[in-house]
């Protein structure tokens, strides 16, 4: 019965996208995959942070109502080598309850450290119901982090019912020099953890790699090259594109600053060199109008609805 569906859904569908075999394995996320992205992209930060609690599934599905283009996210390694999707390698005091019912307080956070948890640990801990400090309209409701693969069934299965083109997704790695084995493995195996869950997903041609350690850009450059990567780069980056692109030692598909960084004249280099500019994270709409006026190629932000206003 559920591969009746499946091709019933692909008959309806075939005539909005070329694509490629049906998985047998996995729900078919690629039946109507674009391949290609020409209009605005607006990105919903860790689905919609300012509205739902973040890099949940929850957060992802209501984004995709608000009419996203991509959504991202960030992910994190657990113990038993799972992709888990987190903005931190711990346990943020910003967002977590314990088991017991208590709140996770600064002090703590970092020896609750996801890397030398296993997944089924990880689950226990609840990330919607502590209010947030920063985003009072964001819904509570009791939610855990997520598995990767499990967020990208649900993305299909949601997709699926909608009968609307599938997303794109921005993923981040959560690492570090600092990090390594620490908090998470080195960039290499991070990268073929991560490669391994999107390649049994059949959906590299949607995939967008970001980060702000380059170690893991430059291992996707030379070992997947297919991929499209983001360079984010912090606010106190006072380097030139051109010495960003010295260290990479290659062009990347997306320059991703914060937003106060975006001028003309980042504009006008990074085009001229066929980079995207997509700034993080605006969350309000003078913004948003002033940087898609100035002509950036989409933008991120933890209020996705303002993008329809």
């Amino acid at each position: 019965m559920k591969y009746s569906c499946q091709i019933i859904v692909f008959i309806l569908l075939m005539s909005c996208s070329n694509s490629k075999k049906i998985s047998k394995e996995v729900l078919p996320y690629e039946v109507v995959a674009p391949v290609s992205q020409t209009e605005f992209d607006k990105q919903g930060h860790r689905g919609c942070r300012g509205l739902m609690p973040e890099n949940t599934i929850p957060a992802m599905i209501n984004a995709l109502g608000l009419g996203v283009t991509t959504l991202e996210m960030d992910v994190v390694v657990s113990k038993d080598k799972k992709l888990v999707v987190s903005h931190d390698n711990w346990m943020s005091s910003d967002i977590t309850t314990k088991p017991n019912g208590e709140y996770v307080t600064a002090a703590e956070e970092k020896s609750l450290n996801i890397y030398q948890m296993n997944y089924d640990e990880v689950k226990k801990y609840d990330v919607g119901m502590k209010p947030h400090p920063r985003f009072p309209q964001q819904v509570k409701m009791k939610v855990y982090k997520p598995l990767l693969s499990d967020l990208l069934d649900s993305i299909a299965k949601d997709m699926m019912v909608r009968r609307r083109p599938f997303p794109f997704f921005n993923i981040e790695t959560k690492c570090s020099p600092a990090g390594d084995n620490i908090y998470h493995p080195k960039p290499e195996e991070f990268v073929e953890l991560l490669m391994t869950v999107l390649k049994e997903k059949g959906i590299e041609e949607r995939v967008i790699i970001q980060s702000f350690d380059f170690r893991t850009l430059m291992y996707l450059h030379q070992k997947y090259p297919a991929i499209r990567t983001a360079a984010l780069v912090e606010p106190t980056d006072k380097r030139n594109l051109d010495a960003i692109i010295k260290e990479l030692g290659f062009t990347p598909s997306i320059y991703s600053p914060e937003y106060h960084l975006v001028n003309e004249s980042l504009l006008s280099a990074c085009h001229t060199k066929n980079i995207k500019v997509i700034p993080w994270t605006v969350n309000d709409k003078a913004t948003i109008n002033k940087l898609k006026a100035m002509g950036v190629d989409g933008i991120i932000s933890d209020y996705p609805n303002l993008f329809n206003e």
